[in-house]
C-alpha cells in the first residue's frame, strides 16, 4: 500500500486493479451494506457511516493513480486519460 500511495505501482496496475476492480468491489460491498441497513430501518447513526465507508479508499486510490500517472514513462495522453478516468470513476462510484 505504501508503494501504491507513493505512485510507485505501474499506472496500469494502479488504475485497473486498484481503482477499477478493487474500487468496484469496495463500493458494491458498502452499497450492499447500506441497503441492508436501510431495509432494516437502521438509524442515521449507522446509515451515515455505512454510506461514507468507501470514501477513504476512493480518495486513497485516486491519489495513487494520480501519482502513478506522474511517473508514467509512456505517452502523456495515457497518463492524462488515466487521471480523468479515475476521477470520473471515483465520482460515479461515490455518487451511487
Amino acid at each position: 500500500m505504501k508503494d501504491l500511495w507513493a505512485g510507485e505501482v505501474p499506472l496500469g496496475e494502479a488504475f485497473w486493479r486498484y481503482a477499477v476492480v478493487y474500487g468496484l468491489f469496495v463500493n458494491v460491498a458498502t452499497t450492499g451494506l447500506f441497503l441492508i441497513l436501510l431495509v432494516r430501518e437502521a438509524g442515521p447513526a449507522l446509515l451515515v457511516p455505512a454510506f461514507m465507508l468507501p470514501i477513504p479508499y476512493n480518495l486513497f486510490v485516486i491519489v495513487a493513480v494520480w501519482r502513478s500517472a506522474a511517473r508514467y514513462q509512456g505517452p502523456k495522453s495515457w497518463a492524462d486519460t488515466a487521471r480523468v478516468a479515475a476521477a470520473v470513476w471515483l465520482l460515479l462510484l461515490t455518487a451511487s
